[in-house]
């Protein structure tokens, strides 16, 4: 079977490609970016992530791109899951805060200042929490989803300011720093994306040796 070099990479967060991008390419393979590739944005777009599982959400993501562009598409879904929120926010990571507060404080700060309102007075020994990441890959042939996660906790006050998101409050047990405060080299040996993508990076060998 051959498998291409390229992939499409079903994302407008600049963040997540610029992450994908650096994790991907010890493997050999070049990702493009939905813009590179001209693909439009479409309000369509807004609605492919209704699963409550972030394996479905990305292989939706994956299966929409693939077959409106017919290049071999990788799609991620990922978030934070948090033990005393019975696992949320989950697949509305990206959504948890209230919208007025969205408005206010942009997007990742609400989130955050969301997160430590819901999580107030809770001890640390009960902060567990985990990032996970679900990567679906799809060619028109093959298809197949691969995971990864990290454990860590829920700090009681932002720390740091390097990745995004809710890295400034997920403190992770082996440094005891969060990933707001480590250097981006930790952060792409540990993080749940990073461990994702080295799952996908391997079976994409598989692929291309079959």
């Amino acid at each position: 079977m051959t498998v291409r070099r390229e992939l499409l990479v079903a994302t407008r967060s600049p963040h997540k490609l610029r992450e994908l991008r650096e994790l991907i390419k010890p493997s050999g393979f070049q990702l493009v970016s939905l813009d590179e590739a001209g693909v439009p944005e479409d309000p369509i777009e807004e609605h492919l992530e209704v699963y409550d599982r972030f394996e479905e959400n990305a292989r939706a993501k994956a299966i929409y791109f693939q077959r409106s562009t017919l290049m071999a598409t990788i799609a991620d879904d990922s978030g934070l899951c948090v033990d005393r929120l019975d696992g949320g926010p989950g697949v509305r990571t990206k959504r948890f805060a209230p919208d007025d507060m969205v408005e206010r404080l942009g997007r990742d700060a609400a989130n955050n200042r969301y997160l430590l309102h819901r999580l107030k007075g809770i001890p640390e020994e009960e902060r567990g929490a985990r990032y996970r990441c679900a990567i679906a890959y799809e060619d028109g042939e093959a298809s197949f989803v691969v995971e990864g996660a990290v454990e860590g906790k829920i700090a009681t006050e932002p720390s740091g300011e390097g990745g995004f998101g809710y890295d400034p409050l997920f403190v992770v047990p082996e440094y005891g720093k969060t990933f707001g405060v480590l250097p981006p080299e930790v952060k792409a040996e540990l993080s749940h994306r990073a461990r994702a993508a080295r799952a996908l990076a391997a079976r994409l060998r598989e692929l291309r040796s079959s």
